[in-house]
């Protein structure tokens, strides 16, 4: 009871520790990171991402939930960690102490700050996994939307010295100086040494190892959608809400952690084995004293009562066909999946890839005791099988997995079968449901734009898309100070369109910012008559930093009465050549367009031109762009697309 007592308390206090960083200092380092950066890769603006606060908070909170024996892993913060030294790198430091050193400026633009957040992704993932190639890979399948042959060899070069980095560390910590860090090299989870033979016989269990693992990959993508969305609602309730659920399902691991091990029954230590290791009662080991008297080992201990990375590495040893109880793998089954939906969605740093490893390793063990001597394959190699599967159907990742666990193992030979596990897990689980990083970006709801437009967009036109919206705002050339500072009352859109008349014709000058609105308002550039100015005055006021910044709200502005009646020359800050499209274009071809080149506006101009014709019908934006959007207003074409799908 003492033993439990103390090992509860300690991972309450870690658990305790993490929760209040992430709810009173960072909410945005709670959970894995990496949905929000594939939006913001996307082309989603996530406020508050990539500071340094949420960066300390992620690394401060991550060490205390891993440490406190909670179901989750380091790797999905360690993507996040990196992606905001990247950016804080990339912006010359945090924001009140930024360094002002001119090659700082080349990452001041939206493509170059995208490049290097996707670098730092990938030295995430190489960190976390030892896995250079794996990371690049990773960013390339999973989390950047633009792709470029020269981002390839920059995250190559980012991984390749996160490598390096992490190659010297391990030398200096060789001598046990470092605690755990450095164990096993460069291979995480080495598996190399066992002969790998198989037949065309073997081929049946492969196949049906990769079924398992995308009916149980989106089987989980469902039910942990069910809990996330219960965990919103519990969330929403307060600070002190998240912080009881994060304490309660602390309680609850460490329970299950002590307790479960004593309904193993003990195993009698192998001869064959040198006493020193069986049994073994320090932090490694893969036979676990635990309750049982000398010369016997617990195996469900030996899996329970360690760290996350041992228990993988103990489930994946071979040459070991006796080591594990069928009752304690399904028992620490059966315990991992439950942990591994009610775990994910708490006020922690959290991530997902080491929860589905052991999940999907423990079912892949079963599958290969059930084999027994009819497989050529060994348990071991079963195991590293099952936890590519579940992988592939809960991620839906191919390559990028292949190669991380490639890396992870340092079995070049288990490279065929891996490819063939990955390939039907992942078009298994394609049939149910989405991929768990899309279902979390759902939930979150941030506008992440799919590659492919949806075959019922074609049956409709831009124009008829912006005539649902409001009627478009727009602003003449030269303006009245109160007329933008109704519109910016009254409105929430972040660009307008700016539009002269020539003549009796109005026709269009081009695109505004909100931003660069509120720069004119707080620097008082305002002009007594109705002039165009000239170029010396625009940049005797601005300076390129100016209209880099963000400018806060209309709120923080203060305009006098007499100002009201001035006017702003918006020509030298209007975008003159914006993208449009004609109203007559399908939204298939425009959302593949307002993707491919990154979008955050896009005018729709009339077909034909002249007197009484409006120069501008409406500006789209992502959320106008999104199917559920477009349903929403059009439920129509859903129901006559699967109309035609029926027949």
């Amino acid at each position: 009871m003492m033993g439990f007592l103390y090992m509860t308390g300690v991972n309450f206090i870690l658990t305790l520790i993490a929760t209040v960083l992430c709810v009173f200092f960072a909410p945005t380092a709670a959970g894995p990171g990496i949905p929000e950066i594939k939006a913001y890769l996307n082309g989603v603006d996530t406020p508050n991402m990539y500071g340094a606060t949420t960066m300390f908070v992620k690394i401060v909170g991550s060490i205390g939930a891993v440490a406190a024996g909670l179901d989750l892993g380091k790797e999905g913060p360690l993507v996040h960690i990196g992606a905001c030294i990247a950016s804080l790198l990339g912006q010359g430091g945090p924001d009140d102490y930024r360094i002002k050193w001119r090659w700082i400026r080349y990452f001041n633009n939206d493509r170059d700050r995208r490049d290097i957040i996707t670098c730092g992704a990938s030295s995430g993932v190489c960190a976390a996994f030892r896995s250079p190639v794996g990371g690049v890979l990773f960013a390339l399948e999973e989390v950047a939307t633009w792709w470029r042959s020269a981002l390839l060899w920059r995250t190559f070069f980012s991984t390749a010295v996160v490598v390096v980095v992490l190659r010297a560390f391990m030398e200096y910590c060789k001598d046990g100086a470092c605690g755990l860090f450095g164990q096993g090299g460069l291979i995480m989870f080495d598996v190399g040494g066992v002969p790998v033979r198989y037949h065309v016989a073997d081929l049946i269990p492969v196949t049906v190892i990769g079924i398992i693992g995308g009916v149980l990959g989106s089987l989980y993508n469902y039910l942990l959608h069910k809990v996330l969305r219960l965990y919103n609602l519990i969330n929403a309730k307060g600070k002190l809400a998240k912080i009881s659920l994060s304490l309660a399902v602390s309680l609850f691991t460490s329970a299950c952690l002590y307790g479960l091990p004593f309904l193993a029954s003990c195993t009698p230590c192998d001869p064959s084995v040198v006493d020193s290791e069986c049994p073994s009662t320090g932090r490694m080991g893969n036979f676990k004293q635990f309750n049982c008297p000398k010369g016997h080992y617990n195996d469900l201990a030996t899996l329970l009562l360690t760290t996350n990375d041992d228990a993988v590495r103990n489930i994946f040893s071979t040459n070991t066909p006796s080591e594990y109880r069928v009752f304690s793998l399904v028992i620490f089954f059966i315990l991992y999946c439950i942990l591994g939906l009610f775990t994910f969605g708490i006020a922690v740093p959290s991530g997902l890839f080491l929860p589905i490893i052991l999940m999907g390793s423990a079912y892949g063990r079963l599958l290969g005791m059930a084999m027994g001597s009819y497989a050529s394959i060994d348990q071991g190699l079963y195991a590293v099988l099952g936890a590519a599967s579940l992988m592939a159907g809960s991620m839906r990742m191919t390559v990028s997995l292949c190669v991380i666990f490639l890396e992870l193992t340092n079995n070049l030979l288990l490279l065929p079968i891996t490819m063939l596990v990955l390939l039907i897990s992942k078009s298994v689980g394609d049939c149910f449901n989405p991929s768990i990083y899309e279902i979390i970006l759902e939930l979150k709801g941030l506008p992440f734009l799919e590659a492919h437009p949806e075959p019922w967009m074609r049956n409709i036109t831009v124009g008829e898309l912006a005539d649902v919206k409001p009627p478009v705002v727009t602003l003449s050339g030269i303006e009245t100070v109160g007329r933008i500072v109704d519109v910016l009352r009254n409105t929430t859109h972040n660009g307008f369109a700016v539009v002269d008349s020539v003549g009796q014709v109005s026709e269009v000058h081009g695109l505004v910012l909100r931003a660069h609105l509120l720069l004119v308002l707080k620097k008082k550039w305002f002009l007594q008559e109705r002039r165009r100015t000239e170029e010396w005055e625009v940049r005797e006021k601005f300076t390129w930093v100016d209209v880099a910044e963000r400018w806060g709200t209309i709120e923080e502005v203060a305009v006098t009465k007499e100002e009201m009646e001035m006017y702003v020359d918006l020509h030298p800050l209007t975008n003159t050549t914006p993208y449009t499209v004609v109203e007559t274009m399908s939204v298939a071809k425009a959302l593949v367009q307002f993707r491919q080149v990154g979008l955050r506006h896009m005018l729709v101009l009339p077909k034909y031109h002249g007197h009484g014709v409006p120069p501008v019908v409406g500006i789209l934006t992502r959320q106008d762009l999104r199917a559920h959007n477009i349903l929403s207003a059009f439920p129509h074409l859903e129901k006559s697309h699967a109309s035609k799908k029926g027949r």
